[in-house]
């Protein structure tokens, strides 16, 4: 927690938005607050806090009301609430196998979501979004709401720029440089901007706001369906290089004497830990999705020995590859998201066997392996999460004098 005080020089516009941002921030991460837990946690004097949650009301960003007696002397603290209906954005993502969109509120409530198979034949950036913004539509109540959102994310299994959402490859999607920023803003024209990052990246910083990695610092986030994507947080914040390109561990180079990629690359991960790979091992159709991993764990449950060693084949790799990235990034949490979430309790033993073999011993007994609580949601709701990322930075932008925030029409 940090507390902006006033320096030479410093003008109290300046201060007044920082604050705004500090109050937001708060509402948006932790829920409803009473006046006096933001004053504690923010370090403004309780004037000040009146003052600017003030402006959130007149804004119908937050409400207020009085919270119950507490059974001590003195009138009880207001309570301040986010307003899911007062600031809204428009989360998307990308799968493989899947569209989603989803409509979330201020404070991160899902006022509806939608998923839907994605169609093969339907392969084009052009195509997808156009499948995209027939799915937008039907979000319950999208127009009869009169309001629009302030901000689109999107989640996409691909390599991104995110200075202007160019997706440089998607081997899985069958995209090489492929504008999808541009894309979608002919295919929705939310007058909004549109803001796009990798899957895997996105679902890190919502495990770490949303879901189990809450309260961490550094985390390794491992994901995927038909490939494998990571998100890296480290000391609080996402390691994603100097262009958004980083963080692609399903594409580290682990075995020399491997199988070809889809990037064009030998011996990458994901070529021994993908879907493809474990469906092929327990003798099942490499194109088998969601319901063949099902079937191969049906089967490992009932002692099929295929099905078993298939497992065991990608709990080894699997532990090998998290082995070199906790030498790497010692962090304190590995959260294993999709398809790696719903093997883990069969591969666990082999996973932390690999572990104790080949990560050095001060992080290795550091770190933790938890399977994600976001699950499948994990990746669109980090799209909401970098949608908000501009409000809570400068709220001021959607206040001033007025009541009505930009994008939002009166009812």
């Amino acid at each position: 927690m940090s507390t902006l005080r006033y320096e030479v020089g410093q003008r109290s516009g300046t201060v007044r938005r920082a604050n705004l941002s500090t109050i937001a921030r708060e509402l948006h991460l932790r829920g409803p607050l009473s006046r006096s837990e933001l004053v504690a946690r923010t370090g403004l004097t309780r004037s000040a806090i009146r003052g600017l949650i003030g402006e959130f009301v007149a804004a119908g960003i937050v409400t207020e009301e009085r919270s119950d007696p507490l059974g001590i002397p003195g009138r009880p603290s207001a309570l301040v609430e986010p307003d899911p209906e007062g600031v809204v954005v428009l989360a998307l993502a990308i799968a493989v196998d899947s569209l989603s969109v989803a409509l979330v509120g201020f404070g991160g409530t899902v006022l509806d979501l939608i998923r839907a198979d994605r169609h093969a034949e339907r392969s084009s950036v052009d195509q997808v979004g156009e499948d995209l913004r027939e799915l937008v539509a039907q979000l319950d109540g999208w127009s009869a709401r009169h309001r629009r959102p302030i901000g689109v994310g999107v989640a996409v299994v691909g390599v991104v720029r995110r200075t202007d959402g160019l997706v440089s490859m998607a081997p899985n999607l069958g995209w090489r440089d492929v504008p999808l920023g541009e894309a979608l803003a002919r295919a929705l024209d939310p007058g909004v901007p549109i803001t796009i990052a990798n899957e895997a990246d996105l679902g890190a910083l919502a495990e770490l706001r949303r879901g189990v990695a809450i309260g961490g610092d550094d985390i390794v986030f491992i994901s995927g369906e038909v490939g494998v994507g990571g998100g890296l947080i480290v000391d609080g914040k996402p390691l994603t290089g100097i262009a958004g390109y980083g963080g692609e561990v399903g594409h580290m180079p682990v075995n020399p004497d491997g199988a070809a990629c889809r990037c064009g690359a030998i011996g990458c991960w994901e070529t021994e830990i993908g879907e493809g790979t474990l469906l092929r091992l327990a003798g099942h159709p490499p194109d088998g999705g969601r319901e063949g991993v099902d079937a191969v764990l049906r089967e490992a449950e009932a002692g099929m020995p295929a099905a078993i060693a298939a497992l065991e084949h990608v709990g080894r790799w699997l532990g090998i590859g998290l082995a070199g990235l906790v030498n790497v990034l010692d962090p304190r949490l590995i959260v294993l998201g999709g398809r790696f979430g719903r093997i883990y309790p069969y591969v666990v033993e082999t996973v932390e066997r690999e572990l104790d073999r080949r990560a050095l011993a001060a992080p290795r007994g550091l770190v933790r392996i938890v399977p994600s609580s976001l699950d499948i949601d994990a990746s669109l709701l980090g799209a909401a999460e970098l949608a908000f990322e501009p409000f809570l930075v400068d709220p001021a932008n959607w206040l001033g004098s007025r009541t009505e925030i930009p994008g939002r029409a009166s009812a």
